[in-house]
């Protein structure tokens, strides 16, 4: 019984050392622990780094995006600008081309009056010249290249332009389809240019523009219509006509020499 009596405190003794000694379980747990709470913290500051990281490449992204919008922005502006100088000079250029229309409707219609009013005057002379009797040398019988040639003697060689003409009429009233009738229209032309009758030469152009565009002769008789304007002080209708000249035959001799009596026009004389 005494012995008993020693044992239970030894054995009271031991098992509060025991409770009070931790064992290798709970030791194990709190190095988990304490790991845990070294990683969590580890995590909370890559966290907080890569929160950071993200923010000042937001911040750079955004600046970047920002500089590239004030350039989107300028280079609209100068488009704006430049879009807004282009319509400006289209409209300059519409006003333009619309005054050099209007002064080409002005002077065509002042031709067409003219060109009118020769027509009447010519249709006078005609049947003044078909009441004359006829000349001893358009009564005489002869080959249509004879008379031909001869009416173009008589206005090339002799310069009897009057004769000459009346002659080159003769003709077309004889032959009016022969191949020379072109011919001899535009030199009819050239005997009332010589006569200096420019407005009875006018018409005669005309006609051989109308009948022959084509034809190498209307070359030479646009040109020769537009010289008969300028003779007659109208130097208006005269670039005009030898403008189309230029524009109608570019590649003919006429072409050329209409150049040249436009550059001498606008030269100071």
């Amino acid at each position: 019984m005494n012995g008993w009596k020693r044992v239970i405190p030894v054995l009271v003794l031991a098992v509060i050392v025991a409770g009070c000694i931790p064992t290798q379980r709970e030791l194990r747990m709190e190095q988990d622990l304490e790991e845990m709470k070294r990683r969590l913290a580890q995590s909370e500051r890559s966290v907080v780094t890569l929160r950071q990281d993200r923010s000042d490449k937001t911040s750079e992204r955004l600046e970047v995006l920002a500089k590239q919008q004030a350039e989107i922005q300028a280079a609209l502006d100068n488009l704006r600008v430049e879009f807004q100088s282009v319509s400006g000079r289209l409209e300059d250029m519409t006003q333009t081309s619309a005054r050099i229309r209007e002064d080409l409707t002005l002077v065509q219609d002042d031709l067409s009056l003219k060109v009118s009013a020769l027509e009447e005057r010519l249709g006078k002379v005609e049947a003044a010249l078909a009441a004359r009797p006829a000349s001893s040398e358009s009564a005489t019988p002869q080959t249509p290249e004879a008379l031909y040639q001869r009416g173009l003697e008589l206005i090339q060689k002799e310069g009897a332009f009057e004769r000459g003409r009346e002659q080159m009429q003769e003709f077309l009233k004889r032959y009016p389809g022969h191949e020379l009738a072109v011919n001899a229209l535009y030199w009819i032309g050239e005997a009332y240019f010589g006569e200096k009758k420019y407005e009875d030469a006018i018409l005669q152009f005309q006609e051989v523009v109308q009948k022959y565009g084509t034809h190498p002769k209307a070359a030479a008789a646009l040109l020769k219509q537009g010289l008969a304007f300028h003779a007659l002080g109208d130097d208006k209708n005269a670039r005009v006509i030898l403008q189309q000249v230029v524009e109608k035959y570019p590649k003919s001799e006429e072409a050329k020499k209409a150049k040249e009596r436009l550059a001498e026009w606008k030269s100071p004389s």
